[in-house]
């Protein structure tokens, strides 16, 4: 706790001024030092925090101890990284077969020409989003493909375009732990298997399946109310999409 808290204290110092050591020479956190070496930073805490309390507890005795702990550490890895070449094999073959890409086309196309409401174009959009988050496992490339159909259709609702980003990250989250293509999924087998020598890709989609329905549920609904509500999407975001002609007239 004591090293933990002078990593923060360290952090506050270097970050909160203005001339922050760990600031970009702008004086902003936007690509500053400290994202672009988040992970260095992120090593170095918990590498402290573990060997400071492997010490403590004495089940370190020596330094040698703390190698022969990080080599036992990665043998864990040694079954994802057998798991993930297979893996890796079934989604370039996917991904050069454009199947996933013909998918979100065609059902965007189908959506764009119901000429829907926008309660129903919310619904249906979270829903082919979570749909195509089964066989497209990269979200910006999901979003390149749907953003240049979707965001017009909202826009030409009177909707703005983070209306539609907002929809679109409710699809894209909650059907991410079921979806092989997901890059960290054979991680998340190996650290089941710690604990069940048996699970596979259908153990983990079947007990994850009845959080990802409860979550497309509840987050639909919760972007519904929100809309209803006529709330702001966020600082800068606002629900509406408003232009003005010449004269200076606001039109939804």
């Amino acid at each position: 706790m004591l090293i933990l808290l002078g990593w923060l204290a360290l952090f506050l110092i270097v970050l909160v001024p203005e001339n922050g050591l760990l600031r970009c020479s702008e004086g902003t956190l936007l690509n500053s030092p400290a994202l672009r070496g988040i992970i260095t930073l992120l090593f170095l805490v918990a590498a402290s925090i573990g060997i400071v309390y492997g010490f403590t507890v004495g089940v370190f005795k020596k330094t040698d101890d703390v190698i022969n702990a990080m080599g036992e550490s990665m043998k864990t890895i040694a079954s994802y990284l057998v798991l993930v070449f297979f893996m890796a094999q079934f989604v370039a073959w996917f991904n050069w077969s454009n199947l996933g890409m013909l998918l979100a086309i065609n059902g965007a196309s189908v959506v764009k020409d119901a000429n829907i409401g926008l309660i129903p174009l919310i619904v249906i959009f979270v829903i082919i989003t979570a749909f195509l988050n089964l066989f497209i496992g990269s979200a910006s490339a999901k979003w390149a493909i749907v953003a240049p159909i979707f965001i017009p259709i909202f826009m030409l609702s009177g909707y703005s375009p983070e209306l539609a980003q907002a929809a679109y990250s409710v699809g894209d989250s909650v059907t991410n732990i079921i979806t092989p293509l997901m890059p960290y999924f054979a991680l998340v087998i190996v650290f089941c298997q710690k604990y069940n020598k048996e699970a596979g890709i259908g153990t983990i989609a079947a007990t994850m399946l009845p959080y990802t329905i409860t979550m497309l549920i509840s987050w639909t609904l919760l972007l519904i109310g929100w809309v209803l509500l006529d709330l702001p999407l966020g600082p800068g975001s606002p629900m509406y999409y408003i232009i003005t002609d010449g004269g200076g007239t606001v039109m939804p």
